[in-house]
């Protein structure tokens, strides 16, 4: 068989396979920044590629609700939390693409069924989460069923439009670094109205890692409050990564039950 015929049979395979396939899992060279050691708290950049922030944005766009938190009788819809959002099925390929990142990130005793679905969240001008944490107090939510606590959360910024103001995220009990590079690299707000703590500067494709729970005890670190600060102006998507204790049981993962809060 002649070269030309062995590249055009190649070539032909990894057409029908492009076909077959058409979307391939690609990490990118995403860069870590330490914030805080206890609790363990970590800035990365470029976690998120831009076509798969465009993806996202173009896949959920018609499947937003009213953001929930987690109340006595379940999901409630409150004042404190006026945001929209949306839970990605699991078998999305490209939502088990950004969880195998998140689970690699977190090493190898994380695997796959400790995930919660991806939660996509928007906010539109004035729209805000007030001070909370993602560790839940209510036993009710942390039964084996659900796989424990939120042993760790991410918090990435899927869009920011142009004109948007504000919006930052907001730990108030986080000791704030010192090095001026924080502020010249655009990563926290340095101006920012709420001086208490840290403020994340909303930046597309960048992350927030952290640790929930005390190492010690295993119950919810106090330290890891934070807020989603009100949108002045333009909006905003983000994602919620979160990671439990043990995996979650079949249920719990089933595509039409996704966890709300």
């Amino acid at each position: 068989m002649s070269l030309f015929i062995l590249l055009i049979t190649a070539a032909a395979a990894a057409a029908a396979d492009n076909l077959n396939n058409p979307y391939k899992c690609t990490h990118p060279s995403y860069q870590v920044h330490k914030v805080s050691s206890s609790p363990l708290v970590i800035y990365i950049q470029n976690f998120m590629t831009p076509s798969e922030r465009q993806q996202f944005r173009q896949t959920a766009a018609s499947t937003f609700r009213r953001s929930a938190v987690a109340g006595n009788s379940g999901a409630q819809r409150v004042a404190i939390r006026t945001s929209q959002s949306t839970s990605i099925p699991p078998s999305d390929p490209i939502a088990r693409c950004i969880s195998e990142r998140a689970i690699f990130f977190q090493g190898f005793d994380i695997h796959e069924s400790q995930l919660e679905p991806l939660q996509l969240v928007k906010y539109a001008q004035t729209e805000r989460y007030d001070f909370h944490t993602d560790w839940l107090s209510d036993p009710n939510y942390i039964t084996s069923f659900n796989g424990g606590n939120r042993l760790s959360s991410f918090f990435v910024y899927v869009h920011v439009s142009n004109d948007s103001t504000g919006g930052g995220t907001n730990f108030p009990l986080l000791t704030t670094p010192h090095d001026n590079k924080w502020c010249d690299l655009g990563i926290l707000e340095c101006d920012e109205l709420y001086t208490n703590g840290v403020t994340f500067r909303p930046l597309e494709g960048n992350a927030i890692f952290w640790d929930n729970l005390l190492p010690e005890s295993g119950e919810g670190d106090p330290r890891t409050e934070h807020a989603g600060l009100p949108l002045m102006s333009g909006d905003k998507m983000g994602m919620n990564i979160w990671t439990r204790q043990m995996p979650l049981s079949e249920e719990a993962r089933r595509e039409d039950l996704p966890v709300d809060f």
